[in-house]
């Protein structure tokens, strides 16, 4: 029987506990899941107040990617599933005074329709002609052995403006990140694939979409862009936790270093030591290295370089009738950095999952992130929801007191994939192998999303124990 040490009690820790306590049952391992602090689940948190759905975390995860609505299943919370509101969905971004919509066709950076590009404000007539041309455009050679930064690849095919309005607001609202840090090809692969096949990104956009119609049932209604929890992420977290052995279970309880015995592993915590078999680190890759210095100090740096960034969430809910002369459509708005704001976003719940609000509330969910969260940290939750409740004022001309606030705090929470970040996996990758019996999971490998957690800390399981973990099938 196989005995392993889960550290680390998020969705990819409580993922691959899950897979383990399934083998346990069936007599062919044992675990134990250390969690430093009182609670499970990392940075998803549900609260209900006054009648909201209130997420702290991540309110939903791509629908696109299948292993967050297996798990759901698995867990028996398949009826307990819904979809975005994609009827509505409309997001602006802020030009000046304005909120701009994003216009019809544009695949996340990519048009494909001429006419709403040609007549939207949120470019100017040189962009749209850059628009044009890239239509015409050639794949050239890649900097740094093949990898850019997402600014660096984006200014090339469509300017520096697309980067300021579109690029660098769209993925800081999910990474937290700078597009001129970030790389292409660990955050954006698909559109790496796409030049290095057609050149122009347009052509190939109009090429996929094209294949994609010619093998669309046309009776499958589309899936919707997000999917969540009908009470909220926190179902998820407890409907795992539920399935646990509880004595398997060490809370409060710090690990404060590894020691690699070969053929097995020695995990030193305040609960005292366990001998195992295998260890899967469920952990922000800093702290993974810091446990792996005694270890093997080069994968342990190269761990530990992996940057993060922080964020910071501010909920408000207000009275829907003192807010009935704003207007609050579609799902939301992005701030580019260069607008000057605190604020990276901020997304009408009541709008995106209407499941979330009764009918007489109004739910925001705002965002500050990166080096505006860290500077934000030292502030009270008083200053920092009266310094957004300012910004809302400016930009929304919302100038109702909101019920209810709350402030979720996120430190070094975002895994961020900089220039050169899948040549670093590769390094982890070797030198891990060196080291039998010990598995990474989480945000910080091959995606930063709940699926892409839950489906490392199943994979952490299956290459400990051996055992595949199941296929899984998109719904």
């Amino acid at each position: 029987m196989k005995r392993i040490a889960i550290v680390g009690g998020g969705s990819a820790g409580l993922s691959a506990a899950y897979r383990a306590e399934l083998l346990r049952r069936g007599g062919s391992v044992e675990y134990t899941l250390f969690e430093h602090s009182d609670r499970l689940g990392g940075v998803i948190k549900t609260e209900v107040v006054d009648g909201c759905v209130v997420e702290g975390g991540p309110d939903s995860f791509i629908s696109e990617k299948p292993a967050g609505t297996a798990f759901c299943r698995d867990l028996g919370l398949g009826d307990e599933l819904i979809g975005s509101n994609d009827a509505d969905r409309k997001t602006t971004i802020l030009i000046g005074r304005r909120r701009v919509p994003l216009p019809d066709g544009l695949q996340f950076l990519i048009p494909t329709r001429i006419v709403p590009m040609a007549f939207t404000p949120l470019f100017t007539w040189g962009t749209k002609l850059r628009f044009a041309r890239e239509w015409f455009t050639s794949a050239p050679e890649h900097a740094e052995g093949g990898d850019e930064s997402v600014a660096s690849f984006v200014r090339r095919h469509f300017g520096p403006e697309v980067v300021d309005r579109l690029a660098d607001p769209l993925l800081s609202g999910i990474y937290g990140g700078n597009a001129e840090r970030l790389s292409v090809r660990a955050v954006l692969p698909r559109m790496v694939q796409m030049e290095q096949k057609h050149g122009s990104l347009i052509r190939a956009m109009l090429a996929a979409r094209r294949d994609v119609r010619s093998h669309a049932s046309p009776s499958a209604p589309p899936k919707p862009l997000f999917t969540s929890l009908r009470r909220g992420m926190q179902q998820m977290i407890d409907a795992a936790v539920a399935q646990l052995d509880p004595r398997c279970i060490r809370l409060n309880t710090d690990v404060r270093t590894l020691e690699f015995v070969g053929p097995g592993w020695r995990v030193h915590s305040t609960a005292g030591v366990y001998e195992c078999d295998g260890v899967v680190l469920a952990l922000p890759a800093y702290a993974a290295g810091a446990l792996l210095w005694n270890v093997r100090p080069e994968l342990a740096r190269i761990l530990e370089s992996v940057n993060y960034s922080s964020s910071i969430t501010v909920v408000l809910g207000y009275d829907a009738d003192a807010v009935r002369n704003v207007d609050l459509s579609g799902f939301g708005f992005l701030v580019p950095r260069s607008q000057g704001k605190r604020l990276l976003a901020c997304t009408f719940v009541h709008h995106k999952f209407p499941h979330r609000a009764p009918a007489n509330r109004v739910l925001l969910r705002c965002f500050i992130g990166g080096e505006n969260a860290e500077n934000s940290m030292p502030m009270t939750d008083t200053e920092i929801v009266d310094s957004v409740g300012k910004e809302l004022r400016e930009i929304l001309g919302l100038s109702s007191q909101p019920l209810f606030t709350r402030v979720y705090r996120w430190r070094r929470a975002m895994a961020q994939y900089e220039v050169g970040h899948l040549k670093r996996m590769d390094e982890v990758r070797t030198l891990r192998r060196q080291l039998p019996g010990l598995a990474l999971a989480g945000n910080a490998y091959q995606g930063i999303g709940v699926p892409d957690c839950i489906r490392t800390g199943a994979e952490a399981i299956a290459e400990l124990t051996s055992v595949p973990a199941p296929p899984v099938a998109a719904h």
